[in-house]
């Protein structure tokens, strides 16, 4: 996903557009999350799998089979949590930042 008018990328970091994008957007969706007030069964799968999406950003070279299981329990465990649509919509354009997994 591209960022919005006046957010710029910063020059010189040495960081992987494709991961501060992930990072951004994992940041987003936990703090949305964070913010749901109603309790689900699958919350602690959503949060766990947040958190290793974040941690596959810090390192700097996230698998992408991994990232898109991820994603994907993310996914199934908000279920229909309208109120984080859109920030699960931004995690799932910044996985697909980094292409398709090889086929195997």
């Amino acid at each position: 996903m591209l960022r919005s008018v006046g957010q710029k990328r910063l020059t010189g970091s040495g960081e992987d557009p494709r991961v501060a994008e992930l990072r951004m957007a994992v940041s987003r969706l936990r703090r949305e999350l964070a913010a749901v007030r109603t309790d689900f069964p699958d919350r602690p799968i959503a949060e766990d799998e947040l958190a290793a999406l974040d941690a596959m950003a810090v390192s700097g070279v996230p698998e992408i089979p991994r990232m898109r299981r991820s994603l994907l329990l993310i996914a199934g465990a908000i279920g229909s949590v309208s109120a984080v649509a859109s920030a699960l919509r931004e995690v799932r354009n910044a996985v697909d930042l980094f292409g398709e997994p090889p086929r195997g």
